[in-house]
This record gives structure tokens, C-alpha cells and sequence, in this order.
């Protein structure tokens, strides 16, 4: 029996390509369009609307079944809302990775399955393989850091294609099939929100901040800030505190209001051998103690050798700017084991 798959189709070229490339493999393909937001924030108009309509062309050209599902008031919840309480804790949030465990590999997975779906597919550059995830093949594109809350039983139910395919052939196949998206740019910016940045989002949600003192190494106040939950460890740019050297954050106190920076790279308060993890998620079955693995500390960061203890990974060579709030996630090769949320 041909199986019913449904994919998350945002308008992009990579889920059209993954929409192309199942339909040819045989499956019975259905295109979905997930509204996770629509709100403009001035400066910034939110892509929604020419985004449905660029996957809905697709799906037309493709000859599938196309639909959309709201799900605004969930991603509310559980992304922008922990987003912003996370920034206020003073803390580095990836709303990424929570979109993934919460709306694409649970919310869109449980509504596909309910509405006859035997599994969804999404375009992702990672790999899917008996229910593990391993990473994709293009170095420059692999998504696997942001998957690595999802569960196994949402892997086995999934499939993710142009994880096996470099960037270059997934544009190459998209224009031989001639797809409404094959020219369009990679979408930057918040999942889902479009191209507006952190800060400018964070204001629209939560309005202009109580400025408070930029203080030095040595106890001097040196500028003032706009907000110090704009600012994340290690942070360079953006401090507006003139001078020669460059500055860069090594603490935030949030209840005080206050931004310490340093000039001195070397400064301690700037680098980390030793991090605690919290909520913990193995995809399969956790490490064993003391077995030698690999982390990677923010997307597109290189893999630094590691070894986990409980809730304790210690790097093999110091880090400069980890943030609490940030992701470790933890590779054995190109498998990715799970990982957790710095302390």
C-alpha cells in the first residue's frame, strides 16, 4: 500500500525539493503549510502570506494535495512565549531548536497522523536512519544541531530526503523541475518570523528596556546599555563604548540592570572547560560514562572532543562565550546522541 506522507512545506526550495523528490520515490504526497505566525513588526513584514503562496504553487506544479494548518496560538506558546521568558531570565534561548521538539516533530506530526497521515517529511539537511539521526552530508548546510531534541519515535515516523544531497544539487534539481522556489533566497531571521533580528523582535514584544551601566574589569562604568537582556555572553558587537579595544561581555545582571564587559580575550570570566547541562534529551539511549564524544556548542561550531559525566560535559579544550541558555549538542561520529541546555 503507497504510503500517505505529509510535508512541511514553508515556501522554501529545500521542502519543495523534499515534496519533488518523494512524489517521485512513489509516496502519496500531500503539501501542508504550517501558519506558525503572521504578525508584522514595524519595519519588518511578515513573509507568511507570499511563503503559502510560493509552497501552494509548488504543490500545484507538483500536482499534490495541498492544505494549511494554524497553528499560531501553539507556537505562540511554546516558542515565542519561552523565547521571551528566557531573554528576561537572562538567559541565550534557540527558538529553533524548540520549533522542532514542540510544533514540526510533535504539533505537525500528531495533527499529519490524525488527519491519515502515515508520516511527515520535512526539509531538513540532516539523515534519518532506523529511527536515529545522523548528521547531513553538506558540512555547510547540516541542521542536526536543531534536531536533537526530537524523539526517536517521532524519527521513525519521519523522513528528511535532502539530508543525503549537498545544497548546490538540491537548487540544481528544483530548476531542472523548473519549482516556483528555485531562485528564492534562504529565509534568515527567527523561525517562522521572517528576517527580523533578535532585538528588533524582542522590543515588539516586550518594548524598550530600562538602560543600566556597561562596567569594566577594573569597576568602571564605561557607556550605557539599552536593555541588558539584549546582550549575550561573549558578545562583541554592539556596545557602542567607543574607544580602541574591542569589548566584550563576560556577565549580565539582570535584577541590578548591569552589563560587565572586558577587553582582555584571555579574561576567564570568557571561557569554559567545564559545563553543566540541564533537561537532558538522549534521542536514543544516553552515552556511556566516560565514552569519548564530540559537542557542538552553537550551529555551524566546530566539534570539540568531549567527555559527559551525568549532567557535566568537560571539553578537552577551553571555549570562549558560552551562554546559559544555549544548546550542547553531542555527537558519537555523525551520530547525533542528544544533548542538553547550558546551566
Amino acid at each position: 500500500m503507497t504510503k500517505k506522507v505529509y510535508v512541511g512545506m514553508s515556501g522554501g526550495v529545500d521542502s519543495s525539493v523534499t515534496a519533488a523528490l518523494l512524489k517521485q520515490q512513489g509516496y502519496d504526497v500531500t503539501g501542508v503549510y504550517m501558519k506558525n505566525w503572521s504578525q508584522d513588526i514595524p519595519g519588518f513584514v511578515c513573509p507568511w502570506k507570499e511563503d503559502y503562496q510560493d509552497a501552494k504553487r509548488v504543490a500545484v506544479q507538483l500536482g499534490i494535495d495541498f492544505k494549511m494548518y494554524d497553528f499560531e496560538t501553539e507556537y505562540r506558546q511554546k516558542v515565542v512565549d519561552y523565547m521571551v521568558a528566557d531573554y528576561q531570565a537572562g538567559r541565550t534561548p534557540n527558538p529553533d531548536i524548540m520549533c522542532n521538539q514542540e510544533v514540526k516533530f510533535k504539533l505537525f506530526l500528531e495533527t499529519a497522523l490524525e488527519d491519515g497521515a502515515d508520516m511527515i517529511a520535512t526539509g531538513h539537511y540532516a539523515r534519518i536512519k532506523d529511527g536515529q539521526l545522523f548528521a547531513g552530508l553538506d558540512p555547510k548546510k547540516d541542521q542536526s544541531y536543531f534536531l536533537y531534541r526530537v524523539t526517536e519515535d517521532a524519527l521513525k515516523k519521519s523522513l528528511i530526503p535532502i539530508g543525503e544531497m549537498h545544497k548546490t544539487e538540491t537548487r540544481k534539481i528544483a530548476k531542472k523541475l523548473g519549482l516556483a522556489t528555485a531562485e528564492k533566497r534562504d529565509s534568515q531571521g527567527i523561525c517562522f518570523v521572517g528576517k527580523v533580528g533578535i532585538k528588533e523582535f524582542l522590543l515588539n514584544q516586550l518594548g524598550p528596556q530600562p538602560h543600566g551601566p556597561i562596567i569594566d574589569e577594573s569597576g568602571k562604568t564605561i557607556g550605557q546599555h539599552d536593555g541588558a537582556l539584549f546582550y549575550t555572553i561573549g558578545q562583541r558587537h554592539g556596545l557602542d563604548v567607543g574607544g580602541g579595544l574591542p569589548y566584550y561581555v563576560t556577565k549580565k545582571d539582570i535584577k541590578k540592570n548591569i552589563v560587565y564587559v572586558t577587553t582582555k580575550l584571555d579574561d576567564q570570566a570568557l571561557w569554559s572547560k567545564e559545563i553543566k547541562l540541564e533537561d537532558l534529551h538522549w534521542i536514543n539511549k544516553p552515552p556511556k560514562k566516560g565514552q569519548k564524544l564530540k559537542a557542538r556548542l552553537r550551529y555551524r561550531g566546530p566539534l570539540i572532543d568531549c567527555q559527559n559525566h551525568d549532567n557535566i560535559l568537560t571539553l578537552a579544550t577551553e571555549q570562549r562565550g558560552l551562554a546559559s541558555g544555549q544548546s550542547a549538542v553531542i555527537y558519537d561520529g555523525d551520530l547525533v546522541l542528544g544533548g542538553g541546555i547550558l546551566v
